[in-house]
């Protein structure tokens, strides 16, 4: 890895997308929603421009490659967590997320260990599954700013949608693995 990667304006917006995490979970410890809020919709900006601009001028890195979805793991399961203990979010629901994540991570562990798989990229349960707890996180924040009636179907439904896209994704990924495995295991047999 370069130093330059590091200095990339997208790596840059990855970098600060992690400082705010400790910023807001301390603004919802101490329930000021409102703050947290608006460190979460700027948390979202950064991850959208660190895509646009790596895309839009060449910058990705391999760097960022990890790093980016990092950060974005790194946000959503804080969140989940501190919102859950903090009984904003039932614990069924991060029960189902966690138990997903762990298994992914194990699997892909052993994969990349016995068949030195390294071609992780989301499916698109995975990806749906993202923007599920995203919106959750979001309404349930929002919910604590406004609790309209609105919001708060909106909230139910994206915390049942993670689940749905949990249980979709983690079967996908199962498949997924399974062929990745025999695919590699085919040419070793010849």
């Amino acid at each position: 890895m370069k130093f330059s990667e590091i200095l990339s304006a997208p790596n840059q917006l990855t970098l600060l997308r992690m400082l705010f995490l400790p910023l807001l979970v301390n603004e919802i410890l101490d329930e000021n929603y409102r703050l947290a809020l608006i460190l979460l919709v700027l948390s979202a900006l950064t991850d959208f421009l660190d895509g646009l601009i790596a895309r839009v001028f060449q910058q990705q890195t391999m760097l960022g490659q990890y790093l980016d979805p990092i950060a974005d793991k790194l946000l959503l399961s804080t969140l989940f967590i501190v919102l859950t203990i903090d009984h904003k979010i039932p614990v069924k629901f991060a029960v189902f997320v966690f138990t997903r994540d762990i298994s992914i991570l194990a699997v892909s562990a052993v994969l990349y260990t016995i068949a030195g798989l390294r071609d992780f990229r989301p499916s698109i349960f995975g990806k749906l599954n993202t923007a599920a707890q995203i919106a959750a996180v979001f309404l349930v924040i929002l919910h604590e700013v406004n609790p309209m009636p609105a919001i708060n179907f909106g909230r139910q439904f994206f915390l049942w949608a993670t689940v749905v896209f949990t249980v979709l994704s983690g079967i996908h990924y199962a498949f997924l693995a399974g062929h990745r495995l025999r695919a590699s295991a085919k040419p070793a047999q010849n």
